[in-house]
């Protein structure tokens, strides 16, 4: 997906400049050990920092030790994460941005990448863990790389690390960068049994239920030899996003519109003008034009456990597992337009067919309509509408389980190794998605705006909640399936040369394997839609109302004792239903990796000044195999693709941190990294087509055979530390991505060189001709992108008391991409103002997006280019220390209520509009 700017040329590079930097530092280093530093700090006397300034305190000590580009989160103390949820933490920190859901985060860009390009690792080991969404905007179903970061509770975790550069010792991947999810460990914590558990209950303004939030952590310690330690996190919620949105739009031929009109479309209260452009085919009309509630009860629970041995002085086993699951039963309810003898999803419609009642067998009128200078309908005022009523419930389930080995061995004061061994498995399973569908008739006036960016949908003269109104329509059975199963295990060696120089060198496994399948038994051949299409719906609805409006939406225990129906992938037992027919995305994909990799690490002097860093290689092959169905007319399966690929390739990398005065650091980085493609892209799964009346055949699948993305990415940063927790940076970026993934079409090649089994078409052999053939292929050309952060944070100390309390945390971050790159706001912020005591303290948190492109097409009225509007989240917390053990916590989430823009087309029309509500938590913390 792709955004253009216009001012590639003038924009000036970092690439020069960085590259220069590095030369200066590389070549004016000497081999001298480094000095010890700030000595005089001695004579200073120890200051203890507790509560958010500690987790600020100790995530800054992990920037400054660190040779690569890193940025923390620490809890400040057991099962006490900072923040409710972990992506709205990682929104606190400069190049991070969020997308939500239900107004919870779930998933991070970094740096102008979107989430797909960021690496996500727990405990070391790579994870992948989807969810779904409620909406199709949004990806609902996806299972791809980017890592959904609501499938665990934030309590779990100990901190979490984003590397935003590379070092060689890393596994290759996530060119955007890495971040490190760590869990609990005994040894991380004092010597004897330690513990906490944490309740909390909240609500949120619209559901106004009871949200119960129960954390624990027991650890054992015994004197850092042997140590277990063990944590659940539990939590219920209910959500719901109210609000209007549109399928996108239609627009329908000019003789479509004449068609209409003279079936009975009544357009003679329209001026001449308007009728002539009303079926002038230059119109595009919103689909859908709907009113909508997504509603979940959502379920989490996640378990830890870690056992830590150290059975010499020298040598260290720690083994960790994690088990979570997280579950949402949703139902969402919608009041759309959803003509039955009409175009698209418009707002008008002509005579229905004679099973339906009376009411829908008038055209409707239209009595009003206006549009914009690009011709997309802002207005239409319509009498005889055509609605549809969906009730869509489903379960979804997934489940994450993994274990790791991990192991440390110092041989010697000069030789040590480390590695681990882990396997993971992720499940994301939904035994139902249906819908069950109503028509009604009634009159709509829909709003769009002037500029189409709003909308206010009226209902003049007619009840929507009247069964009188609505004819019963049939019901829609889905589900689907996806698994993900890594196994991976490496092994390092470092061995320290001299007092400057460490060489370090491994090897790593890694094989990932995911296979999926969506199953879809649709109205026309599961028998509902003859038996339930037309008749009276008096005895089972329910009136649902929303902020936007009430209507009556379908009961299912009603409607299915009543038509004797049941969830189902087969007939009935009735004797109702046809065969299941429309099974697709059916594949499996496996990708299996060896890598290695050198690196020295310097620790020197440069001009009498502390000097360290890294340079190093890794090398790595990959070999891929996909295998999917390829499938025809009506989902028919005609075969099976079964293709193989790989890639193989070296990766530089060099990092360098400069002590360029007390307190202040110079870093640089220069390295090369890999993004591997989308599941979506490589699954071999696709279909072959035979045009009845031509004979020509078209085809199209995955490509196993891609290439992954590759960046040359360079940084340069200037860091200043004070005080207890005071820091200034700013940080410049710049990444040359080639190897961009797009789609190719053929035309006129032979069966045999598209990797479609030519027997999926009858008659066809290797050699006969398929006319189109589309599939992902790498791009040549280089993408770009530039970027700026800028973090600051400290504590007010220089206040007179008791302002001294105040403290501040801030951070801004621009971005510009030249090579039509999406995924991310051009320029974002965050800011968090506190004050904190050893008694209580109070917290406030603001972030801030600008609008942001999803996709990109050059037409400017192309639903291919999507996006998100600007917003501004703000959340709050408080704390009151009753005891050095027991305290009080409160906190609010969303506080202003945003409003979440989705939007199409280059003028940004309004696609979906919805709010969430305020949440609100209080609840104690015990620690023993």
């Amino acid at each position: 997906m792709f955004k253009r700017y216009s001012d590639r040329a003038a924009r000036p590079t970092l690439k020069a400049a960085l590259l220069a930097t590095a030369s200066a530092v590389v070549f004016g280093a000497t081999a001298v050990p480094a000095i010890a530093q700030d000595a005089a700090t001695s004579d200073l006397d120890e200051v203890v920092v507790t509560g958010f300034r500690r987790s600020l305190s100790d995530a800054r000590d992990i920037k400054r030790d660190a040779v690569i580009s890193v940025d923390a989160i620490v809890a400040e103390d057991m099962a006490k994460f900072p923040d409710l949820n972990l992506a709205e933490s990682l929104q606190r920190l400069p190049g991070v941005q969020i997308t939500r859901e239900a107004g919870e985060g779930r998933r991070i860009s970094l740096r102008g990448l979107g989430a797909d390009f960021s690496r996500v690792q727990l405990n070391g080991m790579e994870v992948l863990g989807n969810v779904d969404s409620a909406q199709d905007s949004r990806g609902q179903r996806s299972r791809d790389r980017a890592f959904d970061f609501n499938i665990f509770a934030s309590e779990l975790f100990s901190r979490v690390e984003v590397e935003k550069t590379f070092q060689a010792s890393q596994k290759e991947g996530g060119m955007a960068g890495t971040v490190g999810l760590f869990t609990g460990r005994p040894f991380d914590y004092a010597t004897g049994t330690t513990g906490a558990v944490t309740f909390k209950v909240g609500t949120n303004e619209y559901t106004e239920d009871a949200q119960p939030r129960v954390a624990a952590l027991f650890s054992q310690n015994w004197d850092n030899r042997f140590g277990v330690s063990f944590s659940v996190a539990y939590s219920q919620r209910e959500t719901t996003e109210q609000g209007h949105n549109t399928y996108n739009y239609s627009r329908p031929s000019a003789s479509t519109m004449q068609g209409l009109v003279t079936r009975g479309l009544d357009i003679s209260r329209l001026s001449v003008d308007e009728r002539a452009k009303f079926v002038s085919g230059d119109l595009y009309f919103a689909d859908g034009n709907r009113i909508s509630s997504w509603n979940a009860e959502q379920e989490r629970l996640g378990l830890t456990a870690a056992m830590q041995w150290r059975p010499t002085d020298n040598m260290e086993l720690t083994l960790d597992v994690l088990h979570g699951e997280f579950s949402t039963r949703r139902s969402e309810v919608h009041l759309a337009t959803r003509p039955l003898a009409s175009t698209g999803s418009v707002a008008f419609d002509t005579a229905a067919a004679a099973i339906w009642p009376a009411q829908f067998r008038t055209p409707s009128v239209i009595n009003d309509i206006a549009w914009d200078a690009s011709n997309y309908v802002t207005l239409t005022d319509v009498t005889g509408t055509t609605f549809g009523s969906e009730h869509r419930r489903s379960l979804n389930e997934n489940e994450f389980n993994q274990i790791v080995l991990t192991g440390k061995w110092d041989l010697s004061d000069r030789l040590s190794f480390d590695g681990h061994i882990g396997y993971e498995k992720s499940t994301y399973d939904t035994p139902y998605d249906d819908k069950l569908y109503m028509r009604a008739r009634g009159n709509l006036v829909a709003n769009y705006g002037a500029d189409g960016r709003s909308a206010t949908f009226d209902y003049p003269n007619w009840d929507p909640t009247n069964p009188a109104n609505y004819a019963m329509d049939s019901f829609y059975y889905r589900g689907f399936n996806n698994e993900s199963e890594l196994h991976e295990g490496e092994l390092n060696g470092r061995y320290l040369l001299s007092d400057v120089w460490t060489l370090s060198a491994g090897v790593a496994y890694h094989r990932f394997r995911q296979e999926g399948i969506d199953i879809f038994y649709d109205d026309n051949v599961n028998g509902t839609r003859a038996k339930m299409r037309g008749t009276s719906v008096a005895d089972v609805t329910s009136v649902y109302t929303n902020a936007f409006g009430s209507w009556l939406i379908g009961d299912y225990d009603k409607a299915f004792a009543k038509y004797r129906e049941y969830h189902r992938f087969e007939p009935n037992t009735d004797g109702t239903g046809g065969a299941l027919q429309d099974i697709e995305n059916v594949f499996e994909t496996t990708e299996e990796t060896v890598s290695g990799f050198v690196q020295a690490d310097w620790d020197s002097e440069l001009f009498g000044r502390r000097f360290r860093g890294n340079v190093g290689l890794r090398g790595y092959t990959t070999d891929t195999r996909s295998v999917g169905w390829i499938q025809g007319d009506s989902y028919a399966y005609l075969g099976t693709a079964d293709v193989k690929g790989g890639y193989e390739g070296v990766l530089p990398a060099m990092n360098a941190v400069l002590d360029v005065a007390d307190d202040v650091l110079l870093r640089f980085s220069a390295t090369q990294n890999l993004n591997r493609p989308g599941l979506g892209s490589m699954a071999a799964e696709g279909s072959a087509f035979r045009n009845d009346d031509s004979g020509e055949i078209t085809a199209s699948r995955g490509n196993p055979n891609l290439e992954p993305y590759k960046v040359n990415a360079y940084d340069l940063g200037l860091e200043y530390y004070f005080g207890d927790v005071g820091l200034f940076a700013v940080t410049l970026f710049q990444k040359d991505i080639t190897n961009y993934i797009g789609s190719v079409l053929l035309e006129n090649i032979p069966f045999s060189q598209t990797g479609v089994p030519s027997g999926t078409i009858p008659g066809a052999t290797d050699s006969t001709i398929v006319s189109e053939f589309s599939m992902p292929i790498n791009i040549e050309g280089t993408n770009t992108l530039t970027g700026v952060e800028l973090t600051m944070q400290a504590q007010l100390t220089f206040l007179p008391a008791p302002f001294d309390g105040f403290g501040v945390v801030a951070n801004f971050t621009s971005v510009e991409a030249d090579a039509d790159l999406t995924g991310f706001s051009p320029q974002s912020y965050n800011a968090t103002l506190y004050y904190e005591t050893s008694r209580w303290g109070v917290r406030a948190s603001m972030s801030h997006r600008d609008t942001w492109y999803s996709g990109y097409n050059a037409n400017p009225m192309s639903a291919g280019t999507r996006g998100f509007e600007g917003s501004t989240y703000v959340d709050a917390s408080a704390f009151f220390n009753v005891t050095d053990s027991l305290q009080i916590n409160l906190d609010a989430v969303n506080l202003t209520n945003e409003t979440d823009t989705q939007f199409w087309g280059k003028n940004r029309y309004l696609y979906n509009q919805n709010q969430s509500g305020t949440t609100y938590m209080a609840g104690l913390s015990y620690k023993f």
